[in-house]
């Protein structure tokens, strides 16, 4: 696909053999997070590691192009920002995670923009990196470059994009929410910088970390051209989608839906399982 332009060759890259969830035996929230998310967990281990595969398969010299180490810089920023709010969410750290899920959605639109037609643009900035006399430094020039069309196009990663982007902004409605989930009419509960186990947003972020690890999966599998996606590799991105579903349509599950006007309706919103579960329009 690209013949002629950047110089640099594309040098074996390296990744790691296995992705394992971060499940502490020693804090309570990791043990809540165990035995009441467990199977989503393993879910997502198994999707990650699914990407893990089709990395590894593509490590092979006759597909490390330049295309491919555009695909697979984006890929890795949002491998990382999955895997990290993942880290986060099994301690409690839940106001973080909404940063690292909107910067993995922008990762994964940009994959998507480049391989239906923004290689170019990759090509050129790789391209003109040179050397600065000027600063006596390697330029190699900030490249900027987003994919918002391709986020639109999905609705199902769109939905999650808008909903994370709107709850990491400072916006009082989100800062609430996130930071005094109890109040009501009657009370304003600030918890400062809480970590304890929240069943709700638990839920909510391991269940937008499902989505966007199917989305990527769809992505890497769209790209056969430049990656290594075997028949077995599509099989098991279908069961896993089907399973996906399967997970996120429980109806006990805390979820948000999306009303006209930009707003959010969240259901079954609680702290503890045995808690009432409450309905929170945002």
């Amino acid at each position: 696909m690209i013949s002629e332009g950047p110089l640099q060759r594309v040098s074996p890259f390296t990744f790691p053999p296995r992705y394992e969830v971060p499940l502490g035996a020693s804090e309570a929230a990791p043990r809540e997070v165990r035995f009441l998310l467990g199977d989503d967990l393993a879910l997502f281990e198994r999707a990650m590691n699914l990407e893990l595969r089709i990395v590894a398969d593509s490590r092979a010299g006759r597909f490390r192009t330049h295309a491919l180490a555009a695909l697979l810089g984006l890929w890795s920023r949002s491998f990382a920002y999955r895997a990290d709010a993942c880290s986060l969410v099994v301690r409690g750290g839940y106001q973080s995670c909404v940063l690292l899920l909107r910067a993995a959605c922008d990762c994964i639109g940009a994959e998507r923009g480049l391989h239906v037609g923004g290689l170019d643009e990759f090509t050129a900035w790789l391209g003109a990196i040179g050397q600065s006399r000027e600063h006596a430094a390697l330029d190699i020039g900030l490249g900027r470059y987003r994919a918002g069309s391709m986020l639109a196009a999905d609705d199902r990663l769109a939905a999650v994009y808008r909903a994370v982007t709107d709850l990491s902004m400072p916006h009082f409605g989100s800062t609430l929410l996130q930071t005094a989930p109890e109040s009501d009419l009657q009370k304003i509960g600030i918890a400062f910088a809480d970590s304890s186990f929240h069943l709700g947003w638990a839920q909510l972020i391991i269940g937008w970390l499902l989505e966007l690890t199917r989305a990527q999966l769809e992505t890497a599998a769209a790209a056969e051209d430049l990656l290594a996606v075997s028949g077995e590799t599509k099989a098991e991105l279908t069961n896993l989608s089907s399973e996906i579903e399967k997970a996120l349509g429980k109806p006990d599950r805390c979820r948000v839906e999306e009303l006209e006007g930009g707003r959010y309706l969240f259901h079954n919103f609680r702290r503890q399982a045995s808690d009432a579960p409450r309905r929170l329009l945002l």
